[in-house]
């Protein structure tokens, strides 16, 4: 689907303004609402239509108010009661002003179409009330039934049994107190230094056990030559 994107390079847009059909032209021709239109109607602006009271806000005809006599689409131009100036022939013709340059002070309700656009408008700026709903008495808690306990009855005893109890207390033997634990000391491990002493003992008489016994020679390696000399020496 299509989307509209907005229009950077100037020319483009002159081109658009220029060629633009009249519903579009119709919305350019907008004015800005006094203040006073603004608060009753929640809009910022409207188009402009012939019977509308304007007041001009910039130029050289500043604070002159009237009537809109015409609107004219092609030139993008309305033309005000009172604003007129002399020709150099004599004769007097309304000047022509943009509607950027206007505010509206009296809009024309003739129209119903326009009356209704308004209203839709009013209506959607307008914040919806939402209506409280009357709230419900509260119904007052039930209480959950109590059970009543059944009471214990409590036997009293006899002074006699009381004085029997107190006999046989006292003929209990005392708890024997139980006899501290005996701390278990453990053996302490050899430092480094003693182990390194007994290694170098150990080493010491392995190499006096090796010196005294006889070094062990190795057979020698029989090669040809040696085989020679051997055999010349027996004959």
């Amino acid at each position: 689907m299509q989307t509209h994107r907005p229009l950077t390079k100037p020319t483009k847009q002159r081109k658009m303004m220029y060629q633009a059909p009249d519903h579009v032209r119709h919305k350019l021709l907008a004015a800005h609402l006094s203040p006073a239109l603004r608060a009753s109607h929640l809009i910022r602006s409207l188009p402009v239509r012939t019977g509308d009271t304007v007041r001009v806000m910039r130029g050289d005809h500043k604070n002159v108010e009237g009537k809109i006599t015409r609107v004219d689409l092609k030139k993008y131009r309305i033309y005000v009661e009172g604003l007129t100036r002399e020709k150099v022939d004599g004769t007097t013709i309304f000047v022509p002003i943009h509607a950027s340059k206007v505010i509206l002070t009296r809009l024309n309700l003739d129209d119903k179409w326009r009356k209704e656009i308004l209203d839709t408008k009013l209506k959607a700026k307008k914040p919806k009330r939402t209506e409280e709903k009357p709230k419900r008495a509260k119904k007052p808690e039930e209480k959950p039934m109590e059970i009543e306990e059944p009471k214990k009855v409590i036997e009293e005893k006899p002074p006699e049994a009381a004085e029997e109890v107190k006999k046989i207390v006292e003929k209990k033997p005392a708890k024997k107190e139980k006899a501290p634990k005996k701390e278990i000391t453990k053996a302490k491990k050899p430092t480094r230094k003693k182990t390194a002493e007994k290694t170098k003992t150990k080493t010491k008489a392995e190499e006096a056990e090796k010196e005294e016994q006889p070094k062990e020679r190795k057979p020698r390696r029989v090669t040809k030559k040696t085989a020679k000399k051997n055999v010349e020496e027996e004959e």
